[in-house]
């Protein structure tokens, strides 16, 4: 009966584990893995390294993208480093709740 009931407890365990952990991982891969296959020459990106820069191609075949980060400058990048669109006000917008700058309020006249 002891035996059953460790078992069943490690079983417990290891679907509370897998769901914490390995799943959203999982999630947040094949998120990652959509939005880069998604990315077009053109869009403004943010790295791995929060370096913006525009991608100028993507070598699919290699996982290789080709970014500008200045005028004239272009890297090679892992493709899977390139995070997120960049959105200049969403990025403010955090920059401001992480100071604790409070939104100005709309006035009713």
């Amino acid at each position: 009966m002891e035996i059953v009931l460790l078992a069943l407890v490690m079983l417990l365990g290891l679907g509370a584990y897998w769901a914490m952990v390995i799943f959203p991982k999982q999630r947040d891969f094949s998120k990652r893995q959509r939005y880069v296959s998604s990315l077009a020459a053109g869009d403004e990106v943010v790295t791995y390294g929060g370096i913006i820069g525009k991608v100028l191609a993507i070598d699919a075949e290699k996982g290789v993208a080709h970014v500008e980060i200045a005028d004239g400058v272009v890297v090679r990048l892992i493709a899977a480093a390139l995070v997120q669109a960049y959105d200049p006000e969403a990025f403010a917008e955090a920059a401001r709740k992480g100071l604790g700058e409070e939104q100005p309020q709309p006035q009713n006249q």
